[in-house]
Parts: structure tokens; sequence; C-alpha cells
């Protein structure tokens, strides 16, 4: 079909003219020229570029930069750069270009959008690394992120037109790292949208389902709200305050994740929306007009003691403020009732832009400036690899939070579980390093011992301490765990000294070259990873060094046979490693690779399925929604294979059920009738449990796929006294 390049050309235009008027700060002419410029830029560059659904390749920086105007709040030099974000990994343009054009500010920002370009082996996660080089940015400028997170929004809205292992590997990557980094920054709209959309193509038909319910539950909800509010608004109207009520849904992620995590179906979920009052007033009054409307709304409903949550008095780290109730409704029903200010509201929707807006008004948001500095302390240890310091990093994104005291009444805080040893190192690194145990509310307690909000802690130090391996099993913070590790990092530089010395005085006794070539073989030789771990063990007398004399060969040589070899070249190297002939899957393209099933989710025939290429193990196949299908999907998605079944019909393979219900009398006798009789499914084991006329029970068969699965699984919950059952993955 011909292109009409004059359509288009005007289709581009008119996103450029929407993407102007959607700019939410204030702009001058040279901001104009400056937007302009850049994206005269883009349009060049990507000329001759198309996206996978075969629009031209402008429309997604034209997006991406409205998303960082209208959705986040940024100014005109992040929107330029959100323009030219792709023009230097995708295009001709280079760094110093961008320099030239548009300054150095500019740079910095589309050299930490930019991916790292090289060859990564198969111990190494490019994502991992991507995400690593992309936080490195963050104490030099935010905008970097804020711009990401924009860019990943809008690949996600457009994941359609991809391959479905692109769009698995993409939605698990986004999950994994990018939402809770959206949530972090205070982002949670963003947050909310990155969640929902990657469950719609990981759990896709829960997600379909969740919807469908949503919307047709959709009018009873709005008029339970609109008859739960009228009292409450005529109260707040007499108060003469200033506000608005709002009626909010949760997410389908968090419906999913409550569905998932309390094991109860859609129906049970009682929180599925909550009512939000945003009161207009000056920030002095804030905090008072606040606890104002919550006096009017529990004096209507009454509330849950246990379920107050006040984020006014402490904001949470990504500046979040607001008051949380829950009420008991006239019907029966327990509703959340959120109170907050029309700024807080603000700041909770559009995050660091609108903390920024508001920072020389209001000193509570720099919060974020205290966790910003933060991260500075993790990413000061930047020797560590890259899976490491995503495990860092992710610690800061994720934690809920504790408040704590020091011993003259200082507020100091901390994420939940955090432990006296934690405290310790958000005081001072040095502290951190010195103790040797605490006083929590005057009592002595070890090292270990978990602190709760409210906690008065006191640190106990000594100049002999030092810090210890066994620390890392009981910190929390991302802070603690770098501090340690750089702290036993520089304590193994100088034992491995010590090491390198000993190994090269037994090699010269043995006649052998201390040379790289030597080295190596040695590596392979006792399975380190590289020569200052070796050097540190040989120090510690942790290794046998009579072993050299088996592998010494002619002139003082050293051979170490390993099939360490194979796993150093490419990845085809090691897929054709493995391959043998199959009957049961196609991976990839091809229907001759080594493959075992993964025991984490025991795949069936009929199961979405992807392969995954591990270093010592061929391929395993692991289920879509296998529980470590996202982290492997997010760190290592080059070493994911597409995978299906072959239709078959007489393999039978191993699953599980398990069964709740009200005990009765020959209930195990129908159950094993269904199976074994009237199915003719074949059973390994039956277990059952009983407890005050409760009983739970697991039944592992073998199965033909996931049909045969379903059908019987049907027929089982057709018995009397059975009320619930789930497939199990693993036995």
């Amino acid at each position: 079909m011909a292109i009409d390049l004059e359509k288009e050309n005007k289709e581009i235009l008119n996103a450029y003219r929407g993407l102007l008027r959607s700019i939410l700060v204030d702009r001058s002419k040279e901001d104009t020229k400056f937007i302009r410029k850049a994206f005269d830029v883009a349009v060049n560059a990507h000329k001759d570029m198309r996206r996978k659904s075969g629009e031209p390749y402008i429309f997604h920086p034209i997006a991406v930069a409205r998303i960082c105007a209208e959705e986040i709040g940024l100014g005109p030099k992040a929107i330029a750069c959100a323009l030219l974000h792709d023009t230097v990994e995708d295009t001709e343009i280079a760094l110093d270009d961008i320099e030239n054009m548009f300054g150095e500010q500019c740079r910095k920002i589309i050299n930490g959008l930019t991916k790292i370009s090289g060859v990564f082996d198969l111990n190494t996660s490019q994502q991992a690394e991507n995400f690593r080089k992309m936080i490195l940015t963050l104490p030099e400028d935010v905008r970097v992120i804020l711009i990401k997170l924009a860019d990943r929004l809008h690949n996600m809205r457009t994941l359609e037109s991809m391959r479905s292992d692109k769009q698995l590997k993409i939605a698990s990557e986004t999950h994994f790292l990018y939402a809770p980094l959206a949530h972090r920054l205070g982002l949670y709209a963003i947050k909310t949208e990155l969640e929902d959309l990657a469950l719609k193509y990981t759990e896709s038909n829960a997600y379909v389902d969740i919807n469908k319910k949503l919307d047709k539950t959709k009018d009873i909800r709005t008029r339970f709200i609109r008859k739960f509010s009228s009292p409450v608004r005529l109260a707040l109207q007499e108060a003469g305050l200033k506000f608005q009520i709002k009626g909010r849904q949760k997410s389908i992620y968090s419906i999913w994740n409550k569905m998932q995590k309390k094991s109860i179906n859609f129906e049970e979920v009682y929180d599925v929306f909550a009512i939000r009052i945003i009161i207009d007033t000056p920030l002095e009054t804030e905090k008072s007009d606040c606890w104002k409307a919550y006096s009017i709304v529990t004096d209507n409903y009454k509330p849950n003691p246990e379920r107050l949550r006040d984020w006014i008095s402490h904001p949470k780290q990504n500046g979040y403020e607001s008051l949380h109730t829950t009420v008991m409704s006239p019907t029966g029903k327990w509703v959340e009732v959120q109170i907050r200010t029309k700024r807080m509201d603000e700041v909770a929707e559009k995050g660091l832009a609108a903390h920024w807006k508001y920072k020389s008004t209001n000193e509570k948001d720099s919060i974020l400036d205290n966790w910003v500095d933060k991260i500075r302390g993790i990413l000061e240890n930047r020797d560590v690899d890259a899976m490491e310091f995503i495990d860092d990093f992710k610690l800061s994104l994720f934690a809920e939070e504790i408040f704590v005291f020091t011993p003259n009444g200082d507020l100091r805080r901390l994420p939940v579980k955090a432990t006296a040893l934690d405290f310790a190192f958000e005081i001072h690194t040095q502290v951190g390093a010195k103790c040797i145990g605490a006083k929590v509310n005057h009592k002595l307690v070890p090292l270990s011992h978990e602190l709760k909000s409210g906690d008065q802690v006191e640190i106990i130090t000594s100049a002999k301490q030092k810090p210890k391996e066994d620390w890392l099993n009981y910190v929390a913070t991302s802070k603690a765990k770098a501090k340690i590790k750089g702290s036993l990092k520089e304590e193994r530089k100088v034992a491995s000294v010590d090491g390198r010395e000993i190994l090269e005085r037994k090699l010269k006794a043995l006649k052998v070259p201390f040379d790289e070539d030597n080295l190596n073989e040695l590596i392979k030789l006792y399975g380190f990873k590289e020569h200052t771990e070796m050097y540190y063990q040989i120090a510690k007398d942790k290794v046998n060094l009579a072993r050299i004399k088996e592998i010494i060969v002619k002139g003082g040589r050293l051979k170490n046979s390993s099939i360490t070899d194979s796993l150093k070249g490419s990845l085809t190297t090691l897929v054709n490693k493995f391959k043998k002939k199959t009957e049961e899957l196609i991976i990839g393209e091809n229907d001759n690779f080594d493959y075992k099933f993964a025991p984490c989710c025991n795949p069936i025939p009929g199961d979405a399925i992807f392969g995954f290429i591990t270093i010592n193990d061929g391929i395993k196949i692991h289920r879509n929604n296998c529980p470590n299908a996202r982290q492997l999907m997010a760190n290592y998605a080059y070493r994911i294979i597409r995978t299906k079944w072959r239709g078959q019909e007489y393999e039978e393979f191993l699953t599980g059920m398990v069964f709740t219900g009200i005990d009765d009398m020959g209930l195990v006798n129908n159950i094993t009738k269904i199976i074994s009789a009237d199915l003719n499914v074949n059973m390994k084991s039956i277990t059952f449990d009983s407890n005050d006329g409760i009983f739970e029970g697991c039944v592992m068969a073998y199965v033909r796929d996931t049909e045969h699965l379903d059908n019987l699984m049907t027929k089982l919950l057709q018995i009397d006294g059975i009320n619930s059952i789930e497939r199990i993955d693993s036995e």
C-alpha cells in the first residue's frame, strides 16, 4: 500500500502542536525555539525509520515528550531531550553533535538515556547494566530517569504490535524495575498504569477477567459513592471548606495482587474503590483542615481504628502526604477514605515535578532530596556487579517505613524489618562499622534486633570492632549493605596481596611461570570467577595448592580440561552444545535442542511457555506465569528463547491439585473414583488433612495437557463438599 507522505507530515506537525499545547509550565519564546530546534533535528534524524506498527518513528519521541510535559510536568529542556532521546542510539547523530547544538546539560541527559553498547557474556544481564547506567545519573540529573519512565510508559502503551515473547520480556522488566522506580519517585499515576499494562501481558486472562468485572459493577459503585458522599459533602460545606470529592477505583494490578496474597476472589476484595476528599486550602492551614475533614467523616461513619494512616505528620519517602481512614458504610461494607489538599494531590499524581514546584514554600518536600542523598551512598560503591547493584537499589525502592528516635529525640526513617545495625549505619558509617550492640528503649539488644516504629535507639560501639560477613544476613537497608560490602572488599584486597605472594612462591618452587595464561588455568581448576577471590582464599588457607601438580604439562605450562571453555563461547555455541532430537517442543525456529522442564512451575502442554538458556543445564522450560519468570525476563532477556508445544497426544505430565472444603464421609473415595475410574487418570500420590470440619487435600496426578487438567478440575468441583480447587506447580 502506497504511503501518503503529505498526510503523514501533516499528522506529525499536528502531533508537535499538540505537544506544545500540553506543556504545563511557563515558557518563553526562546524555550519554544529550543523545543522546535530539537523537533526538527529529531524529525530529520528519524526520517527513514518506522515503528513495528508501521507508523513513522518520530511519533514515539513526540509521545514521550508529551508524557514528560503533560503527565509529569517537566520543563522545556527535558521536553527537548525527550524528543532527542533515541537519536544517539539509533541514528548518525553523536553526543558531540548534541552538545554543539543544545549544550552540555542536554548531552549529559541524552548520554544517560543511551543504552550501553558492546558485548555481554552469559553471566551479565544487559538490562541490569543499562538500568544501572541510568540510575548512576540520578544524583546529577533526575530528569534522565523521568524521561526514561515516560519512554517506558509509551512503549507499554503500544506493546500490542510486538511479538508475544517480546511483550513478555518488556512487561516483566517493567514490573520488576520501572514500576517500583515510578512509585519511589512519587509518580503514582504512571506507576499504576505501568503495573496494569505489565499484568495485561504477563497474566492476560486475569487482567481481562478483572477488567470485565470492574466494568460490570461500575454503575453500582457510582451510585454507592454518590449516596455515601452525600452527608459528608453537606457537613464539609457547612464547615466552610472548599473541596472536591472523587471516587478512586483500585487498579487492576492492585486487585489482582490482593487476590493472590490473600487467596480470595474478586467479590471478596472490599476496597475496590476509595473516596478521595481534596481540600483547596492555603499551606498554613493544610494540616488542621485535613483533620477537620477527618472529624466530619468519622462523625458520619464509624472508623476502623487499626486502619488510620497519617502520612501528613510523617510523609512517605517519595513525598506522598495524605490521611487514610477506613469507615463502615450503612450497607455493612468497609470504605477507604483519603483526605488530602490540592497541593498534596498534585504531588501524589505528578511526583517529583510537583515536588519541585512547591519546594520553595514547603520544607517538608526535602524528604525526596534526602532519598536522593541515600542513593548517592549506594552509588559510592561502583565496583559491584550490575545484578548486585540492582538488588541493593531495589531495597530502597520497595521498603515501607518505620519511624525511630535517637537518644536526643531526633526522628530517623528506616524500612520495615530494619535492625539495630541498620540504625547504626543510618547515624554514620563509622558508627555502624564499630557497632557491637544497642539499647532499644533502654534495654540491651543484639545487632540483629528488629526495630519497630516509636523505638528509641542508642548504639554501643567499640574501637576493636569491624564489619563481618554475617552482618549482611541481618541488615535491611541498602546503605548498610553497601557499606558492609565495601569494608569486606577492602579487607579482601589486603588479604589477597598475601595470597598472591604465597601463590608466586608455590609456582616458583614448581618451576611454573607466574603469567596470565597459567593463572587463568588455576581459576578454572579451583572454580573461581577472578584472581582477587582466588588470592584471598589462598591467604585464608582454603585452597589446596598441591593440586597444581596434577595439571602441569610440558614447559611448566598449566592445562586444566574443563567445560568452562565451552561456556565462554557465544550463545550459539552454548545452545549447540545441548542439541538433541525432541518430539515435544519447538524451540526458537528449531526442534532439536535438549531441554528440561523447570521444577519451579512444572509446565504441561497447553501452558504458555518460554525457554531459558542456563549456563550448565541446557535449556529450562518455564511457564509464562512462573514465579521466577518476571525476574528472568527482566534481567536476562537475551537468554530467553521463543518456545511452543508441538501437537502431541500420548505423553503425560505430572501436576498437582490442592483442595479445600467441608469434611464429609466418603469424600476421599469420591475424589479417587473420579480421578482414577471415571477419567482414567494415573495418580502418583494423595494426602488429606482435616481440622475442625475443614479439610485440605493434595493430589499429584499425570495429565496430558491443560485441557485434560481443566476437565478434571471441573469434574472434581462438582463433588459435594469441595469448596475450591487450584493447580499447584511442583511436588
